[in-house]
């Protein structure tokens, strides 16, 4: 039986390798989503849009939801509230896409020099080129309707590293595990849906019941979605030494995913 290699550095080597692969995968990922239909890639940008407008006349002008900022105006709660959802989606919709990587891919299974590890790594990639599209479109708003944005929102990408880095070890462990355990794909999808509404996506952090609190910090949607939100809208820095422990454990457990990925890999063509 053929051993594959667990190192991360194997994994470096690969992607660096495959980087044009990998990209041309991407762009076809991106591309046959909207692929017939008449607009085309420009939905791409027209889907956050429309989400966008939908918030903010359903919390801003109906039900006139309001976040607690010093100074609010119609679009504040529907622009915190999409900073949130985009950083859901984000994760939603690679560990969604996982369980379908490798039985959905058979004929890459069966072909034996194709790196199947780039799959995960394909589906973030789409995931990360939605995620952009919407928050260019969140800072835009902002700016237009508040008459700027902080420099602290540079920092944007920077805080998503981490949590892009748990998406791909989650989605290395789903899709490999999926292969051996068909149920896995629905247990994903409660998973995800449950993670929004225990993530602080509809309400502040700082509103969670104190023997509650835990859940919320064990989450690793939490630390991104606060930390998003205070660079945006209240142009703080990231604190350093949280985000340091932030980015190992999310580096850890990247790795921990491409290794059960690589130790269960060399039974995919037997099971499919």
């Amino acid at each position: 039986m053929h051993r594959f290699s667990i190192s991360p550095i194997f994994a470096i080597k690969q992607f660096i390798q495959s980087r044009e692969l990998i990209l041309q995968l991407i762009w076809r990922e991106v591309a046959g989503r909207y692929r017939g239909s008449f607009a085309g890639l420009l939905w791409s940008f027209l889907n956050p849009l429309f989400s966008l407008a939908m918030y903010t006349f359903v919390f801003g002008v109906v039900f006139r939801a309001r976040w607690g900022l010093a100074t609010e105006n119609t679009f504040d709660f529907s622009l915190v509230l999409f900073a949130g959802l985009i950083v859901h989606g984000l994760l939603a919709e690679c560990i969604n896409q996982a369980p379908h990587l490798i039985i959905g891919n058979i004929s890459y299974v069966k072909q034996v020099v194709f790196p199947l590890e780039i799959l995960p790594l394909i589906s973030l990639g789409s995931s990360i080129f939605h995620a952009a599209i919407s928050i260019l479109l969140l800072i835009a708003v902002w700016a237009m309707t508040h008459g700027g944005v902080p420099m602290t929102a540079a920092f944007i990408p920077l805080l998503l590293l981490p949590l892009c880095l748990i998406a791909l070890g989650l989605s290395w462990f789903i899709s490999a595990a999926t292969v051996y355990f068909r149920d896995i794909g629905q247990l994903v999808s409660f998973i995800s849906s449950g993670l929004l509404f225990f993530s602080p996506i509809f309400y502040p952090a700082s509103s969670v019941p104190e023997p509650f609190r835990s859940l919320i910090e064990i989450n690793p949607l939490a630390y991104v979605i606060e930390h998003v939100r205070a660079t945006l809208i209240r142009g703080e820095m990231p604190e350093s030494s949280g985000y340091f422990i932030y980015f190992l454990v999310s580096l850890g457990f990247s790795w921990l995913g491409f290794a059960w990925f690589q130790k269960t890999r060399a039974g995919f063509a037997d099971v499919i």
